[in-house]
């Protein structure tokens, strides 16, 4: 059986696809081909400004919803074209959909999130059923809806005869740790990419620092980091999830009023390096048994910077991408819900109660015929 994974995550660059491929008795084959296609500039516009409230939100949403399913049925495209396949080869597409708010827990335990998409017509672009909606079925069971990776993680990733962690450096940093015998454990860290690509962005107009070299040209300021590590949500038990909904422009600058004195930006670039280093890997300390290596998936793989510093953080531990392991690192998580769409198909659940605080498995998702 093959499905198609299609994820945009937090950062907002664009979409990952995936076609993974599993045996009849649904053993993991892997990863066939993927696809990586970054968002019009007008897509992305649109799906920053849905991060926080406006006027006309509404119908600004289902505008944005459009134009994100005719980018994913583009990449889907892509990857029918490059592979050879038909639509009547893929069973299911798996598709995430694009986060603008998470609140999960709000309201007398009942939050929502939402994810922007429009699967009936990407169903209807691409000839293939859709399965879409993952993460509410999780909240409506009293689960945070993220992280959903760790199950597939275990599936993928996990040995038998060592602890191992994961953790996807997306606009969020989100840990899963695999021990030999037990069910995954996984919670969103806190910041990974989000609060680097924004400043970047302010002070040179680039989406991101590659390899983290701007991040290197500064120094790391021991008074703002420390305010920035006093944030609650950073010492919160799991299960926790997080989103730009905490993690903002205006939550920096809220940190850097309260600091004071002047930080030149590029100090500032290597202060927000750091704290991304530094809460993962306070987060794997805290793990037990302690994994003996980390693999590192998402954008932060590529940032050399931020993998020495995770590195320096951890030196007990081998830190190394998850292309390592067989996976690269932008694959993994449209990988995932590739995975999701296909527990679906097979009728098995998709969350880990452990981890996201649900009340019990799950099957997830929303089936949208083609």
């Amino acid at each position: 059986m093959r499905c198609i994974g299609l994820m945009s995550g937090t950062s907002l660059d664009g979409v990952d696809s995936v076609v993974a491929r599993w045996d009849a008795d649904g053993s993991w084959r892997g990863v066939e081909a993927h696809v990586q296609q970054p968002f019009p500039s007008e897509l992305r516009d649109a799906l920053m400004a849905l991060q926080r409230s406006g006027p006309d939100e509404l119908h600004r949403a289902a505008l944005a919803a459009n134009a994100l399913a005719k980018a994913y049925s583009r990449a889907v495209e892509q990857l029918l074209a490059d592979t050879g396949l038909s639509a009547a080869d893929i069973a299911a597409i798996g598709s995430h959909g694009q986060t603008v708010r998470h609140q999960p827990g709000l309201h007398d335990g009942i939050g929502y999130t939402c994810q922007l998409d429009n699967p009936a017509l990407l169903a209807e672009r691409t000839g293939i059923a859709v399965i879409g909606d993952f993460r509410r079925r999780d909240v409506a069971a009293g689960g945070q809806g993220a992280p959903l990776v760790p199950p597939f993680h275990q599936a993928v990733f996990g040995r038998q005869d060592a602890a191992r962690a994961v953790v996807n450096i997306g606009g969020i940093a989100n840990l899963t740790v695999l021990v030999p015998g037990a069910p995954p454990r996984g919670w969103d860290v806190g910041p990974g990419n989000v609060l680097m690509d924004g400043w970047i962005a302010r002070h040179q107009g680039l989406a991101y620092d590659a390899d983290g070299h701007w991040a290197a040209q500064g120094r790391v300021d021991a008074g703002l980091l420390a305010h920035l590590l006093s944030e609650p949500f950073l010492d919160l038990p799991p299960p926790k999830s997080t989103g730009r909904d905490l993690f903002h422009a205006a939550w920096l600058d809220t940190a850097l009023a309260a600091h004071g004195s002047p930080i030149s930006p590029e100090d500032v670039q290597a202060t927000l390096c750091e704290l991304s280093a530094r809460t993962i890997a306070a987060d794997v300390l805290r793990s037990t048994p302690a994994p003996s290596e980390l693999l590192v998936c998402g954008g932060g793989a590529l940032n050399r910077r931020l993998m020495k510093r995770l590195q320096a953080a951890l030196p007990q531990l081998s830190v190394a991408s998850t292309a390592v392991a067989g996976l690269p690192p932008f694959q993994v998580e449209a990988a995932a819900f590739a995975w999701l769409a296909h527990q679906h198909l097979r009728g098995l659940p998709g969350n880990e109660p452990t981890v996201t605080g649900a009340r019990g498995p799950r099957i997830l998702g929303a089936f949208y015929p083609a």
